[in-house]
Protein backbone atom coordinates (compact mmCIF):
# COMPACT_ATOMS: atom_id res chain seq x y z
CA UNK A 1 0.00 0.00 0.00
CA UNK A 2 1.78 3.63 -0.77
CA UNK A 3 1.24 6.21 1.46
CA UNK A 4 -1.43 8.70 0.64
CA UNK A 5 0.53 12.02 -0.38
CA UNK A 6 -1.64 15.31 0.34
CA UNK A 7 -0.54 18.69 -1.04
CA UNK A 8 -1.57 21.80 0.96
CA UNK A 9 0.10 24.39 -1.63
CA UNK A 10 -3.15 26.37 -2.51
CA UNK A 11 -3.00 27.13 1.30
CA UNK A 12 0.84 27.77 2.00
CA UNK A 13 4.28 26.01 1.76
CA UNK A 14 3.45 22.74 -0.22
CA UNK A 15 3.33 19.92 1.90
CA UNK A 16 3.45 16.25 1.80
CA UNK A 17 1.38 14.18 4.82
CA UNK A 18 1.55 10.91 5.85
CA UNK A 19 -1.84 10.07 7.56
CA UNK A 20 -2.01 8.18 10.17
CA UNK A 21 -1.93 4.52 9.41
CA UNK A 22 0.34 1.96 8.65
CA UNK A 23 1.89 2.40 4.73
CA UNK A 24 4.26 0.24 2.92
CA UNK A 25 6.78 2.63 0.54
CA UNK A 26 9.14 0.65 -1.56
CA UNK A 27 12.44 2.42 -2.26
CA UNK A 28 12.44 6.14 -3.24
CA UNK A 29 13.77 9.39 -3.67
CA UNK A 30 12.04 12.71 -3.24
CA UNK A 31 14.36 14.74 -5.48
CA UNK A 32 14.52 18.71 -6.10
CA UNK A 33 15.16 21.42 -6.51
CA UNK A 34 11.74 22.88 -5.42
CA UNK A 35 10.10 25.90 -6.80
CA UNK A 36 9.03 26.86 -3.56
CA UNK A 37 10.86 28.58 -1.08
CA UNK A 38 9.83 26.14 1.69
CA UNK A 39 8.23 22.35 1.93
CA UNK A 40 6.54 20.51 4.63
CA UNK A 41 6.84 16.74 4.84
CA UNK A 42 4.53 15.48 7.85
CA UNK A 43 4.44 12.12 8.86
CA UNK A 44 1.86 11.45 11.42
CA UNK A 45 1.65 7.19 10.57
CA UNK A 46 3.91 4.26 10.23
CA UNK A 47 5.76 4.16 7.25
CA UNK A 48 7.64 0.84 6.45
CA UNK A 49 10.02 -0.92 4.52
CA UNK A 50 9.70 -4.34 2.55
CA UNK A 51 10.75 -6.82 5.17
CA UNK A 52 12.46 -8.51 2.27
CA UNK A 53 15.62 -7.68 0.05
CA UNK A 54 14.67 -9.48 -2.76
CA UNK A 55 12.42 -6.51 -3.49
CA UNK A 56 15.72 -4.46 -4.02
CA UNK A 57 16.40 -6.31 -7.32
CA UNK A 58 17.03 -3.98 -9.62
CA UNK A 59 16.97 -1.02 -7.35
CA UNK A 60 19.87 0.80 -6.08
CA UNK A 61 20.29 -1.36 -2.84
CA UNK A 62 21.97 1.32 -1.21
CA UNK A 63 18.86 3.43 -0.82
CA UNK A 64 15.47 3.19 0.88
CA UNK A 65 14.02 6.55 1.56
CA UNK A 66 16.41 10.22 0.21
CA UNK A 67 15.38 13.74 0.19
CA UNK A 68 17.90 15.24 -2.72
CA UNK A 69 18.63 18.58 -3.45
CA UNK A 70 16.06 20.25 -1.63
CA UNK A 71 16.71 23.38 0.26
CA UNK A 72 14.17 24.49 3.38
CA UNK A 73 12.91 20.88 4.17
CA UNK A 74 11.14 20.55 7.18
CA UNK A 75 10.64 16.78 8.15
CA UNK A 76 8.10 16.14 11.14
CA UNK A 77 5.15 14.93 12.98
CA UNK A 78 4.33 12.00 15.77
CA UNK A 79 4.94 9.37 13.59
CA UNK A 80 7.22 6.22 12.83
CA UNK A 81 10.12 5.01 10.09
CA UNK A 82 10.91 1.51 10.65
CA UNK A 83 13.65 0.01 8.56
CA UNK A 84 12.73 -3.74 9.32
CA UNK A 85 15.90 -4.45 9.23
CA UNK A 86 16.10 -8.41 11.07
CA UNK A 87 16.82 -9.86 7.01
CA UNK A 88 19.45 -7.37 6.14
CA UNK A 89 21.45 -7.48 9.66
CA UNK A 90 21.82 -11.09 8.81
CA UNK A 91 23.35 -10.61 5.27
CA UNK A 92 26.56 -8.48 4.53
CA UNK A 93 26.21 -5.04 5.21
CA UNK A 94 27.83 -4.52 1.51
CA UNK A 95 24.64 -4.64 0.24
CA UNK A 96 22.39 -3.54 2.49
CA UNK A 97 20.95 -0.08 2.21
CA UNK A 98 22.92 2.64 3.82
CA UNK A 99 20.29 4.57 5.57
CA UNK A 100 16.70 4.31 6.05
CA UNK A 101 16.54 7.85 5.46
CA UNK A 102 19.11 9.71 3.56
CA UNK A 103 19.49 13.68 3.41
CA UNK A 104 21.79 14.54 0.28
CA UNK A 105 22.61 18.10 -0.90
CA UNK A 106 20.22 19.46 1.24
CA UNK A 107 20.21 23.09 2.86
CA UNK A 108 18.10 24.45 5.58
CA UNK A 109 16.85 21.55 6.65
CA UNK A 110 14.91 20.59 9.76
CA UNK A 111 13.93 17.11 10.84
CA UNK A 112 12.27 17.14 14.58
CA UNK A 113 10.08 14.88 16.58
CA UNK A 114 10.01 11.44 14.88
CA UNK A 115 10.62 7.93 15.90
CA UNK A 116 13.31 5.43 13.83
CA UNK A 117 13.36 2.14 14.79
CA UNK A 118 15.11 -0.67 12.85
CA UNK A 119 17.34 0.71 10.17
CA UNK A 120 18.52 -1.42 7.82
CA UNK A 121 21.96 0.28 8.42
CA UNK A 122 22.44 4.01 9.18
CA UNK A 123 19.06 5.20 10.62
CA UNK A 124 19.67 8.84 9.30
CA UNK A 125 22.39 10.21 7.02
CA UNK A 126 23.29 13.49 6.50
CA UNK A 127 25.59 13.73 3.41
CA UNK A 128 26.97 17.20 1.40
CA UNK A 129 24.48 19.36 3.23
CA UNK A 130 24.31 22.30 5.09
CA UNK A 131 22.58 24.09 8.03
CA UNK A 132 20.91 21.51 9.76
CA UNK A 133 18.93 21.09 12.51
CA UNK A 134 17.65 17.32 14.24
CA UNK A 135 15.94 17.55 17.37
CA UNK A 136 13.45 15.70 19.41
CA UNK A 137 14.09 12.09 17.31
CA UNK A 138 13.24 8.49 19.17
CA UNK A 139 16.01 6.16 17.04
CA UNK A 140 16.02 2.83 17.92
CA UNK A 141 17.62 -0.74 17.03
CA UNK A 142 18.80 -3.76 18.93
CA UNK A 143 22.45 -3.62 20.78
CA UNK A 144 23.35 -6.26 18.54
CA UNK A 145 22.02 -5.04 15.15
CA UNK A 146 24.88 -3.88 12.87
CA UNK A 147 25.94 -0.85 11.50
CA UNK A 148 22.94 0.89 12.69
CA UNK A 149 24.36 4.00 13.33
CA UNK A 150 21.76 6.44 14.57
CA UNK A 151 22.82 9.61 12.63
CA UNK A 152 25.66 9.88 10.29
CA UNK A 153 26.65 13.03 9.42
CA UNK A 154 29.80 13.36 6.49
CA UNK A 155 30.74 15.76 3.63
CA UNK A 156 28.24 18.85 5.48
CA UNK A 157 28.54 21.63 7.53
CA UNK A 158 26.54 23.98 10.15
CA UNK A 159 24.63 21.12 12.20
CA UNK A 160 23.54 21.15 14.99
CA UNK A 161 21.97 17.76 17.08
CA UNK A 162 19.84 17.89 19.68
CA UNK A 163 17.64 16.94 22.86
CA UNK A 164 17.05 13.03 20.98
CA UNK A 165 17.20 9.73 22.58
CA UNK A 166 19.29 7.40 20.33
CA UNK A 167 19.98 3.54 21.45
CA UNK A 168 21.60 1.33 18.33
CA UNK A 169 23.80 -1.79 17.56
CA UNK A 170 26.76 1.54 16.53
CA UNK A 171 27.52 4.74 16.83
CA UNK A 172 24.62 7.11 18.55
CA UNK A 173 26.26 9.76 15.94
CA UNK A 174 28.93 9.13 13.99
CA UNK A 175 30.83 12.20 11.97
CA UNK A 176 32.89 11.08 8.80
CA UNK A 177 35.26 13.73 6.68
CA UNK A 178 34.68 17.09 5.40
CA UNK A 179 32.66 18.27 8.31
CA UNK A 180 32.70 21.10 9.99
CA UNK A 181 30.63 22.91 12.81
CA UNK A 182 28.88 20.76 14.53
CA UNK A 183 27.15 21.27 17.64
CA UNK A 184 25.83 17.67 19.06
CA UNK A 185 23.86 18.77 22.82
CA UNK A 186 21.37 16.72 24.83
CA UNK A 187 21.73 13.07 23.82
CA UNK A 188 21.27 10.23 25.78
CA UNK A 189 23.12 7.63 24.25
CA UNK A 190 22.93 3.99 24.89
CA UNK A 191 23.08 1.33 23.98
CA UNK A 192 25.62 1.46 21.28
CA UNK A 193 28.96 2.54 20.73
CA UNK A 194 28.82 5.82 21.75
CA UNK A 195 29.81 9.67 19.96
CA UNK A 196 32.16 8.88 17.67
CA UNK A 197 34.56 11.08 15.16
CA UNK A 198 35.33 8.54 12.31
CA UNK A 199 36.21 6.64 11.20
CA UNK A 200 38.99 8.41 9.66
CA UNK A 201 41.17 8.21 6.75
CA UNK A 202 40.34 4.17 5.44
CA UNK A 203 42.35 3.31 2.34
CA UNK A 204 44.90 6.44 2.91
CA UNK A 205 41.79 8.62 1.83
CA UNK A 206 42.25 12.45 2.94
CA UNK A 207 39.71 12.97 6.07
CA UNK A 208 39.23 16.66 7.71
CA UNK A 209 36.90 17.36 10.38
CA UNK A 210 36.87 20.68 12.86
CA UNK A 211 35.04 22.82 15.36
CA UNK A 212 32.84 19.95 16.58
CA UNK A 213 31.04 19.89 20.02
CA UNK A 214 29.26 17.42 22.23
CA UNK A 215 27.53 18.73 25.71
CA UNK A 216 25.61 18.18 28.18
CA UNK A 217 24.95 14.32 27.23
CA UNK A 218 24.23 11.16 28.79
CA UNK A 219 25.74 7.52 27.68
CA UNK A 220 24.19 3.91 29.58
CA UNK A 221 26.30 0.88 28.95
CA UNK A 222 27.51 2.28 25.78
CA UNK A 223 30.84 -0.14 24.67
CA UNK A 224 32.69 4.18 24.36
CA UNK A 225 31.84 7.03 25.60
CA UNK A 226 33.32 9.96 23.45
CA UNK A 227 35.65 8.50 20.81
CA UNK A 228 38.06 9.44 18.10
CA UNK A 229 39.02 7.26 15.40
CA UNK A 230 41.19 7.16 12.59
CA UNK A 231 43.04 4.62 10.17
CA UNK A 232 46.80 4.24 9.77
CA UNK A 233 47.85 5.02 6.57
CA UNK A 234 44.82 8.46 6.03
CA UNK A 235 45.73 12.03 5.51
CA UNK A 236 44.09 15.32 6.59
CA UNK A 237 43.24 16.04 10.43
CA UNK A 238 40.75 16.35 12.73
CA UNK A 239 41.39 19.45 15.24
CA UNK A 240 39.22 21.76 17.46
CA UNK A 241 37.13 19.32 18.95
CA UNK A 242 35.15 19.78 22.65
CA UNK A 243 33.79 17.31 24.80
CA UNK A 244 31.97 19.31 28.04
CA UNK A 245 29.62 18.19 30.38
CA UNK A 246 28.86 14.72 29.54
CA UNK A 247 28.02 12.01 32.15
CA UNK A 248 28.97 8.35 31.75
CA UNK A 249 26.94 5.04 33.06
CA UNK A 250 28.77 1.65 33.31
CA UNK A 251 30.62 2.70 29.86
CA UNK A 252 33.57 0.33 28.67
CA UNK A 253 35.61 3.12 27.14
CA UNK A 254 34.68 6.51 28.67
CA UNK A 255 36.91 8.32 26.72
CA UNK A 256 39.28 6.59 23.69
CA UNK A 257 41.29 8.50 20.87
CA UNK A 258 41.47 5.45 18.30
CA UNK A 259 44.48 5.95 15.88
CA UNK A 260 44.87 2.40 14.99
CA UNK A 261 41.06 1.36 14.25
CA UNK A 262 40.46 -1.48 11.98
CA UNK A 263 36.88 -2.36 11.55
CA UNK A 264 37.05 -2.90 14.95
CA UNK A 265 39.04 -5.71 15.08
CA UNK A 266 42.12 -5.09 17.19
CA UNK A 267 45.78 -6.63 15.87
CA UNK A 268 43.76 -7.31 12.11
CA UNK A 269 45.69 -4.66 10.78
CA UNK A 270 49.69 -4.25 11.09
CA UNK A 271 50.96 -1.16 12.80
CA UNK A 272 52.32 1.32 9.92
CA UNK A 273 52.85 4.41 12.06
CA UNK A 274 56.45 3.49 12.72
CA UNK A 275 57.55 3.56 9.22
CA UNK A 276 59.50 6.37 7.38
CA UNK A 277 56.58 7.47 5.78
CA UNK A 278 53.63 7.12 8.40
CA UNK A 279 54.27 11.23 9.27
CA UNK A 280 53.03 12.00 5.96
CA UNK A 281 50.40 9.59 6.05
CA UNK A 282 48.83 10.29 9.35
CA UNK A 283 45.58 12.23 10.20
CA UNK A 284 46.65 14.32 13.25
CA UNK A 285 44.60 15.10 16.03
CA UNK A 286 44.87 18.16 17.69
CA UNK A 287 43.30 20.85 20.15
CA UNK A 288 40.55 18.40 21.96
CA UNK A 289 39.02 19.58 25.19
CA UNK A 290 37.54 17.24 27.52
CA UNK A 291 36.17 18.94 30.41
CA UNK A 292 33.42 18.70 32.87
CA UNK A 293 33.31 14.28 32.43
CA UNK A 294 32.25 11.89 35.17
CA UNK A 295 30.91 8.67 34.88
CA UNK A 296 31.48 5.31 35.68
CA UNK A 297 34.13 2.36 33.84
CA UNK A 298 33.29 -1.10 33.87
CA UNK A 299 36.91 -1.51 32.49
CA UNK A 300 39.85 -0.44 33.73
CA UNK A 301 40.65 1.38 30.31
CA UNK A 302 38.38 4.92 31.54
CA UNK A 303 40.78 6.85 29.53
CA UNK A 304 42.90 5.86 26.26
CA UNK A 305 45.02 8.04 24.58
CA UNK A 306 46.13 5.88 21.48
CA UNK A 307 47.61 8.07 19.09
CA UNK A 308 50.11 7.70 16.23
CA UNK A 309 53.58 6.30 17.41
CA UNK A 310 55.14 8.88 14.32
CA UNK A 311 52.75 11.71 14.93
CA UNK A 312 51.47 12.77 18.42
CA UNK A 313 47.99 13.80 19.35
CA UNK A 314 49.02 17.58 20.36
CA UNK A 315 47.16 20.50 22.62
CA UNK A 316 44.53 17.55 24.44
CA UNK A 317 43.41 19.86 26.95
CA UNK A 318 41.62 17.95 30.64
CA UNK A 319 40.01 20.19 33.01
CA UNK A 320 37.99 18.48 35.64
CA UNK A 321 37.40 14.89 34.88
CA UNK A 322 36.13 12.30 37.47
CA UNK A 323 35.71 8.35 36.03
CA UNK A 324 35.61 6.14 38.38
CA UNK A 325 35.01 1.87 38.32
CA UNK A 326 31.45 0.53 37.89
CA UNK A 327 32.97 -2.89 39.92
CA UNK A 328 34.90 -2.30 42.73
CA UNK A 329 37.19 -4.93 41.82
CA UNK A 330 38.45 -2.91 39.22
CA UNK A 331 40.87 0.40 39.64
CA UNK A 332 40.74 2.87 36.42
CA UNK A 333 43.63 4.03 34.66
CA UNK A 334 44.88 6.31 31.84
CA UNK A 335 46.53 4.81 29.00
CA UNK A 336 48.75 6.74 26.16
CA UNK A 337 50.78 6.38 23.35
CA UNK A 338 52.22 9.51 22.48
CA UNK A 339 50.09 11.85 23.70
CA UNK A 340 50.77 15.29 24.41
CA UNK A 341 48.41 18.07 26.92
CA UNK A 342 48.23 19.12 29.76
CA UNK A 343 45.71 18.81 32.27
CA UNK A 344 44.30 20.70 35.28
CA UNK A 345 41.46 21.13 38.01
CA UNK A 346 40.25 17.45 39.75
CA UNK A 347 41.44 14.64 37.20
CA UNK A 348 40.40 10.84 38.10
CA UNK A 349 42.13 8.84 37.21
CA UNK A 350 45.98 11.03 36.88
CA UNK A 351 46.74 10.89 33.37
CA UNK A 352 50.07 10.60 34.13
CA UNK A 353 51.03 9.46 30.66
CA UNK A 354 50.19 12.72 29.16
CA UNK A 355 53.38 14.32 28.14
Amino acid sequence: MNPELISSATTGPPTMVVPKGTFLVMPTTFKGPCKFQKVFVQIEGTVIAPNDPRKWRGIDPTLWLQFESVSKLNVSGSGEINGRGQNWWKQSCKISPKAAIKFADCSDLWVTNLRSVDSQQFHISILNSQRVTISNLKIVAPGLSPNTDGIHIQNSQHVRVEKSVIGTGDDCISIGTSVYDVHIEQIACGPGHGISIGSLGKYGTEATVEDVFVRFSNFYETTNGVRIKTWQGGKGFARGISFEHCNFTNVDNPIIIDQYYCDGVPGKCKNQTIRFYAKKNTIRVSNVTYSNLQGTSRTPAAISLNCSQSVPCNLLQFDMVNLISSDHKINPQAYCINAHGNAKGFINPKISCLQ
